[in-house]
């Protein structure tokens, strides 16, 4: 493995209800892929060279760009465009992102303008401990656009998608019916801690995004995972052992 981190971005997507705790935009990762197969994430991916092209034209942060980017692509949900397109025009930028056309094209051709106020930076992980490859990743939070928006998964990158309370991933996590990497699983925990979106944003406003690099400490013979306890995340250890890294 490298010792240099892929830059990437990902994006907490938070529906609203009537009643009861906001939903997030989880996906399922297809079994195939090389980094956390199985496993149920938020949208996601690395930033690309077109990412970055787009970001300096429009004064935009490059991962603001792949988060909405890839939000779209994976579930064909429309955050962070303005105007909101219909649904027809989503699915269509889904499917000709999959066929990899420039995203500045197609959305100069939509009539769409990307809003990146609509993102929150939530925070950064720079884990050092995964298998396969690592990652150097912005995670945003966005409210989901307005409508009854249900995601459209492309096969070969996702199983699934579903709006879910971060309560109810966790659990799903606990009866071993769903799979989490450890970056996913703590910034759930902190979701899990907030009533609404509002409550999310002002979460964000009040920590540093300092870099989350996790380490190992050992205690009473036990090995822990551990990140720093000033950042929000209620749970800052979990043991080593048995841990999934992806």
């Amino acid at each position: 493995m490298s010792d240099d981190a892929i830059p990437a971005a990902t994006l907490i997507l938070v529906r609203e209800r009537p009643s009861g705790p906001p939903e997030l935009l989880m996906v399922e990762r297809a079994g195939g892929m090389a980094f956390a197969a199985g496993a149920l994430v938020f949208p996601g991916g690395r930033i690309d060279d077109a990412d970055r092209a787009l970001a300096i034209a429009h004064d935009l942060l490059p991962d603001a760009v792949a988060a909405i980017r890839e939000t779209i692509e994976e579930a064909a949900v429309p955050v962070g465009l303005s105007p909101v397109p219909d649904a027809a025009t989503t699915l269509a930028l889904q499917e000709a992102l999959v066929a990899e056309q420039p995203f500045a094209d197609l959305l100069r051709d939509a009539g769409l303008a990307l809003d990146a106020d609509a993102l929150t930076l939530f925070a950064r992980w720079v884990p050092k401990f995964h298998a396969v490859r690592r990652f150097d990743t912005s995670f945003f939070v966005a409210r989901a656009p307005a409508g009854d928006w249900e995601p459209r998964v492309i096969e070969h990158e996702s199983r699934s998608a579903a709006w879910l309370t971060a309560d109810e991933v966790l659990e799903r996590d606990r009866r071993e019916e769903a799979r989490l990497i450890f970056p996913t699983r703590r910034n759930l925990e902190r979701l899990a801690q907030h009533a609404s979106f509002d409550d999310i944003v002002r979460d964000a406003e009040a920590h540093p995004i300092e870099p989350v690099t996790p380490w190992v400490e050992e205690r009473g013979g036990e090995r822990f995972i551990t990140i720093p306890d000033h950042l929000g995340y209620p749970v800052t250890q979990e043991r080593l052992d048995g841990l999934w890294r992806g």
